[in-house]
């Protein structure tokens, strides 16, 4: 998962702050605070929606137990 995540980051993110062919031999102030702005929404999202799925699985665990828990045994 966290290589699919940094796969997805990589892919995405420079081309959002400098051009394809960048032929500077080191970032400009600029382009290295734009992909670090890039990144950090990129993994705060990811973190996001995380605890959000987490968080469904848990009430979809707890509802089927309380399906369970009322149908009794058959």
């Amino acid at each position: 998962m966290m290589a699919d995540m940094y796969n997805r980051m990589t892919s995405a993110s420079p081309w959002k702050c400098m051009p394809p062919h960048y032929k500077e031999a080191e970032l400009s102030k600029g382009k290295s605070m734009c992909l670090d702005r890039c990144v950090s929404k990129y993994l705060d999202i990811h973190d996001r929606m995380g605890k959000k799925l987490t968080e469904l699985s848990m009430q979809d665990e707890e509802l089927l137990k309380r399906v369970q828990q009322s149908s009794g045994p058959v």
